[in-house]
């Protein structure tokens, strides 16, 4: 099937890409000329995970193509996603003003019929809105559709080609036929497309990522007060997690979370109650504690250097908001780095992936290491901030030789306290 993605950010390039390789011929659109000159050259803009297998096949094969020319991706696809952003405006909301905006371009370049599929978070009800701004400028038939995308950044390829469900919001059975052939090789081992109207499937993905970010947020809480009671949270993890109706992912505590989903789309809905007149209080909460939580080891760091942090060096490991991405969108990373630079700590950070973005926001405010230990040499502190696989098992004799003290302040609680006692290393970590 001939479609067309328009935007290629992180969900845009996995969703070209993977239906490519699905047998689709697939036009990417983007008005970032540079970008789309390195994608036309073969050089993938952003880090995940098989990804550039993918994307290297399917230019090869000729089915994944990039263009700056809108009018060319219209005329291209029966099916077109719209795969922009929805960034947070001022008061939370998501700012629509990239999607309707292609939706008008849209409008005014149809010939024939066309399914326009909304790929971005969007709030409840944009479909109605894009719909009301393609009926201005045509009078061409077509249909909108909400198909919300359910990717994890380190998991996108995996996710998108073998998804666990696929939820598509329609109102006509010529678009639900379209949509069900083009995921039917996504689903073959029997995993559902779920149909529904529109609406439920703009609100299913904003409740979905505000549950999961609930319930991140609320073992967070349990880790705070674990701590004071001198409670273990990785016994109460565990043993919470047990219970199959609670499950037992989403319930390791740290420093927050970040990314480009959680903290958008929780504010984001949180804001449309608001407009409903809603008051969604557990949403309240939700933001306030993830908030705190950023800066959670703060208070223990200044304790440990007894309040006195000018001039001490200390080593951060990871930058992105999880592994496996070089995403540093609300990267917990960086709120603690505002915090050390303010009381006149220096930083040296280390990232597989995320140091050039950061980089690109920071400057020459803090140092960047070619490699994990050589981030550690002379520092009077390590705080870790991602779970990067690279850290879990690092040469802890080479680690304490390179550190000015030995101490260690662990924001994803990767290694066991009882091995770092043993090991003589002063560890801080979050509900233990």
């Amino acid at each position: 099937m001939k479609t067309t993605v328009i935007g290629t950010g992180y969900v845009g390039l996995v969703t070209g890409t993977c239906l490519a390789e699905a047998g689709n011929e697939v036009l990417c659109i983007d008005i970032d000329k540079t970008k789309v000159a390195k994608m036309q050259n073969g050089e993938v803009p952003i880090y995940e995970p098989h990804l550039e297998t993918y994307f290297e096949r399917n230019i090869k094969a000729g089915r994944l193509h990039f263009s700056t020319n809108i009018e060319e991706g219209v005329a291209h696809g029966e099916v077109i996603f719209l795969a922009l952003p929805t960034p947070e405006d001022e008061d939370g909301s998501a700012d629509l003003s990239y999607v309707l905006g292609v939706a008008n371009q849209i409008g005014e370049l149809m010939k024939d019929y066309k399914i326009v599929v909304s790929k971005s978070t969007v709030p409840v009800g944009t479909g109605e809105r894009v719909k009301a701004v393609l009926k201005e400028k045509t009078d061409v038939p077509f249909d909108v559709v909400s198909n919300p995308e359910f990717l994890r950044e380190g998991f996108a390829v995996e996710d998108f080609m073998k998804p666990d469900r696929v939820v598509v919001g329609v109102e006509s059975e010529r678009a639900k036929n379209a949509m069900e052939k083009l995921y039917a090789t996504f689903v073959r081992s029997g995993n559902p497309i779920v149909f529904m109207d529109i609406k439920s499937a703009e609100l299913t993905k904003y409740a979905a990522n505000a549950f999961l970010a609930t319930k991140i947020t609320y073992m967070n809480e349990i880790a705070n007060y674990c701590e004071k009671v001198g409670a273990n949270v990785d016994d109460v993890r565990i043993g919470m997690g047990l219970d199959e109706r609670i499950g037992k992912r989403f319930l390791f505590p740290g420093i927050g979370y970040g990314g480009s989903c959680f903290p958008k789309d929780v504010k984001a809905l949180h804001k449309s109650g608001k407009d409903a007149n809603h008051h969604f209080a557990i949403l309240d909460s939700v933001i306030n504690v993830n908030e705190q939580q950023k800066t959670v080891l703060f208070p223990k760091i200044a304790m440990h250097f007894k309040g006195d942090l000018k001039d001490k060096k200390i080593a951060l490991w990871g930058l992105a908001f999880k592994p496996d991405t070089d995403d540093i969108r609300e990267a917990p990373a960086l709120y603690m780095i505002e915090k050390l630079l303010a009381v006149g700590a220096t930083v040296t950070a280390f990232d597989p992936e995320a140091m050039d973005n950061v980089k690109a926001k920071l400057g020459d405010s803090i140092s960047f290491a070619t490699s994990m230990m050589a981030a550690v040499e002379g520092a009077d502190a390590l705080l870790i901030c991602t779970e990067w696989h690279a850290f879990r098992n690092p040469n802890f004799e080479k680690l304490k030789s390179s550190l000015k003290s030995n101490v260690i302040f662990d924001g994803r609680n990767i290694y066991s306290p009882k091995e770092m006692e043993a090991l003589g290393i002063d560890y801080y970590s979050i509900g233990r």
